[in-house]
């Protein structure tokens, strides 16, 4: 099965939901509304883990009418079994040993317990945001320049000859800017994969610009988290196709 097989091939907006920041009741009533105003893709997960993300990803598929809940994980210990994908990350950015391949490795127990999981090999390109993202910190790796989309080609592309399915350029969680046209571009041009773009992104025209740029998906997190569902209308319409 390809990664377009589990997540579509439109493509659009895609909320990101912290499981350490959303009750079950409250990931479920927006998964609904995402559904319904024809969100995409719905992600969940952080840098740092949740109790409660078992909980939070039931809810959020009881809601979601459908739409494809995929886990946005940062270590093995995170896993949960209540996604229809995981985006296996590897942290191509980056040169930490344990983000390129140990948490893969400890993740094989989880995959052999749960088939129904689908594992999507996604490269992870963390880029200068503006300011020093939880990602950063945790992952001790520095981020691409933003004012380089070369070496996010270069990359990106390292990834796709190596056999990655899918890729994910992020600002971070925070971050003071979204990823720019140009590195979307340049991510575009690397891989026929899906693409994702996410970290910074506040703005109707934000998402608009990425997704005229090549993303197939762009990520809202932190907007939907402050602002409420109230936002996902106007953020799904400008990432329509």
């Amino acid at each position: 099965m390809s990664a377009r097989d589990v997540i579509g091939d439109r493509g659009g907006l895609a909320i990101l939901v912290d499981p350490a920041r959303t009750t079950p009741a409250a990931a479920s009533e927006l998964a609904a509304r995402a559904a319904g105003e024809g969100v995409a893709a719905l992600l969940i997960g952080n840098s740092f883990g949740a109790e409660d993300a078992s909980a939070v990803a039931r809810a959020m598929r009881a809601g979601a009418g459908g739409v494809p809940v995929l886990q946005f994980p940062a270590t093995a210990s995170q896993l949960v079994a209540d996604v229809d994908a995981v985006l296996l990350l590897s942290l191509v950015s980056g040169r930490n040993a344990q983000y390129l391949v140990e948490e893969h490795v400890r993740a094989v127990p989880f995959f052999a317990r749960h088939p129904e999981v689908q594992p999507i090999s996604t490269a992870y390109v963390l880029v200068d945001g503006g300011v020093v993202t939880s990602v950063e910190s945790v992952s001790q790796t520095r981020p691409l320049p933003s004012d380089k989309p070369e070496l996010v080609f270069a990359h990106v592309r390292a990834a796709s000859l190596i056999g990655m399915r899918a890729t994910y350029v992020d600002a971070g969680s925070g971050a003071t800017r979204p990823v720019s046209p140009a590195l979307v571009s340049a991510a575009r041009e690397a891989t026929t994969g899906p693409l994702f773009v996410g970290g910074g992104v506040r703005a109707p025209d934000a998402v608009r610009a990425a997704r005229d740029a090549g993303a197939d998906f762009v990520v809202v997190g932190t907007l939907v988290e402050r602002d409420g569902a109230r936002r996902v209308r106007a953020l799904a319409s400008a990432a329509r196709p």
